[in-house]
């Protein structure tokens, strides 16, 4: 993700695909067993970026929970992301925002934890409520090169493909322990990613169609060289409905934990509703030029050899050929998402999934 604020203000999308999930999370903090009054109420957010796309689903889950404890109870809110996230802007934000929940309520607190979700980075048996948004479709690894891609959901080489499906099994259980550790008994977790629609279709097609477009032609320029363009990975996958409940499958439970609540549908591509109302072509290219780039952006950029500045002027040159290419022939982009809620067993007894 890119960082001084751009994932904050170019994260739309995302933000747009959050709100069917809001109910859940309201519904998951009423229903979240609390523990002794001497304990603070932990709330994990798993993969918060630069923290924009937490605020509303944190301040209502918070309203929530104050309601069932009063207003001198502790609450802390723990922020994660992999090292390399703008933790300054986060915290900025937060301070500063007039919708921060921390400029609400003075007995919240906040911190942040730089580690990967697919380890445990909480102690075990503390953390009350979890919030995971737009990021379990990242995988821990890049399993393969993908010889004709970016995004191996649009690859026909079987080998990558292969490998991709492998390790999004195995991180999809690997973060479901983790999470199982961490959790307090009674404890929920809502969970939002990317998924694939009952045809197996990802979305996002003209985006990925304009990446890996414009990345060719930063080739054939010269400025991107043919082996570092063979390295540009985009390490993300959506998962089937299926493939999100069969750590499940067998007894209704996985590591004591529960899928309590799971759909797949469709987000809201609201770019595309504007363009629809205003015509602007060139700023329809813009804003899914601009999303892309704070989001994948970065991570394509590591495949360059190192010479100053080639990360950032690759960016731009990227973006500014996705705009056109985009902008050329506008059209609207399939977003499928999976919303679920996950809850830990209170009872040391078998679960039933109630799916």
């Amino acid at each position: 993700m890119e960082g001084r604020g751009v994932y904050n203000r170019s994260s739309c999308v995302q933000a747009t695909g959050s709100s069917p999930v809001m109910p859940l999370f309201e519904e998951a903090a009423n229903r979240a067993k609390l523990t002794s009054a001497a304990d603070p109420v932990v709330i994990a957010d798993y993969g918060s970026s630069e923290g924009r796309n937490s605020l509303e689903p944190l301040t209502a889950a918070i309203g929530v929970l104050r309601r069932r404890i009063g207003p001198q109870r502790a609450i802390w809110v723990v922020h994660t992301d992999l090292p390399s996230n703008d933790f300054t802007a986060l915290f900025r934000m937060l301070a500063s925002d007039p919708s921060s929940y921390l400029r609400r309520d003075p007995a919240v607190f906040v911190s942040a934890i730089g580690r990967s979700f697919y380890d445990q980075i909480l102690p075990s048996s503390s953390v009350t409520l979890g919030w995971s948004s737009w990021a379990v479709q990242w995988l821990s690894r890049v399993p393969a090169l993908i010889p004709d891609q970016v995004q191996v959901a649009y690859s026909r080489d079987a080998g990558a493909r292969a490998a991709f499906a492998q390790q999004a099994a195995e991180d999809w259980r690997c973060f479901l322990t983790h999470r199982a550790a961490e959790l307090r008994p009674g404890g929920r977790l809502v969970v939002l990613s990317m998924a694939v629609d009952e045809h197996r279709d990802f979305g996002y097609r003209p985006a990925v169609a304009a990446i890996y477009g414009g990345i060719l032609d930063l080739v054939q320029e010269g400025f991107v060289k043919e082996e570092e363009a063979r390295r540009m990975v985009i390490p993300t996958v959506g998962r089937s409905r299926q493939e999100f409940m069969a750590p499940f499958a067998l007894n209704g439970s996985f590591s004591n934990l529960a899928l309590e609540d799971i759909e797949v549908f469709s987000g809201e591509d609201h770019i595309w509703a504007e363009f629809q109302n205003n015509g602007d072509s060139l700023a329809f290219g813009a804003r899914w030029a601009a999303f892309s780039r704070a989001s994948v952006g970065p991570t394509l950029a590591t495949s360059l050899d190192s010479g100053e500045g080639r990360a950032a002027e690759f960016m731009r040159r990227l973006e500014a050929r996705m705009t056109a290419r985009l902008s050329s022939a506008p059209q609207p982009t399939l977003i499928p998402l999976a919303k679920m809620v996950l809850v830990k067993d209170s009872s040391g007894g078998p679960l039933d999934s109630g799916l």
